[in-house]
């Protein structure tokens, strides 16, 4: 389960999207996160499902490796189709006892776990090509106007990295210490919800106290190399943006305006 969790990964490639821009990768996150909002009819999915796989191939990213990020969350996205499809109200499909299906609840869950699924790969998407360090760059680059309403920008592009790379990290001590407390004899997987919960304890200790350690030995390390906020830093790559950029941004756009039409234009 814990190796299923792919957010803050990185795979290394030298495919269109890699060489994007970070700062062109995050903004076209946010134009197909709105384009996920504002698909409403099947065409409209179709051709936003179909821009996230043009996407992959372009990426040259394992299908299965976008694929996977979906797994962790499968819970949840269970959980939102069942909620709308039992609780929809309108045409009846089928009913027993106390459970009803009707025909304006599927679709609104189906139309509620696709949103899910397509935020899920697009957020894996862009932390599978763009670098942790990369991505700083272009976070903070994005939030620096803002600087002047004293939004610290660096610091929250810092923060923001840190946490996405410290997730594989965690989860790989997290697995660590299950195994090593397996071979003593622990059981995670049977009891009932209570006993399983205090099975928990044995992992969630030792696991907070190598999140700390670790960002200590971080902060010393930040220290010693003298580390004293984004104020008078250089870069050795300064970014830079060219013709690859402005072609996914007009691609997105026209995205846009496409799903817009078909939501308000066709009305």
């Amino acid at each position: 389960m814990l190796s299923d969790i792919t957010l803050g990964q990185y795979y290394p490639g030298t495919s269109p999207i890699h060489k994007l821009d970070p700062r062109s990768k995050i903004l076209a996150s946010l134009l197909y996160i709105i384009g996920v909002f504002l698909a409403t009819e099947p065409i409209s999915y179709a051709i936003i499902i179909s821009f996230l796989f043009g996407i992959i191939m372009l990426s040259k990213l394992p299908v299965y490796l976008v694929l996977k990020s979906i797994k962790p969350l499968w819970i949840i996205i269970v959980l939102t189709l069942a909620i709308h499809v039992f609780t929809g109200q309108g045409e009846e499909l089928w009913s027993w006892k106390y459970f009803t299906v009707t025909k304006e609840g599927l679709a609104m869950g189906i139309k509620m776990s696709l949103r899910l699924i397509l935020l899920l790969m697009i957020s894996s998407i862009l932390t599978f090509t763009t670098s942790p360090i990369v991505l700083t760059d272009g976070i903070e680059a994005l939030l620096k106007p803002f600087r002047k309403l004293g939004v610290p920008a660096h610091e929250l592009a810092m923060m923001m990295t840190i946490a996405l790379r410290f997730i594989p990290t965690l989860l790989e001590e997290t697995d660590r210490i299950m195994k090593a407390q397996a071979s003593r004899g622990a059981d995670f997987s049977s009891g009932n919800l209570i006993k399983r919960i205090k099975s928990l304890l044995p992992i969630l200790i030792p696991l907070f106290i190598s999140a700390f350690r670790r960002a200590d030995e971080l902060a010393v390390a930040m220290e010693a190399r003298c580390y004293r906020g984004g104020e008078g830093r250089t870069r050795m790559h300064e970014l830079q943006y060219h013709k690859r950029d402005g072609v996914a941004g007009v691609s997105l756009a026209i995205l846009i305006v496409v799903l817009s039409f078909l939501r308000w234009g066709l009305a």
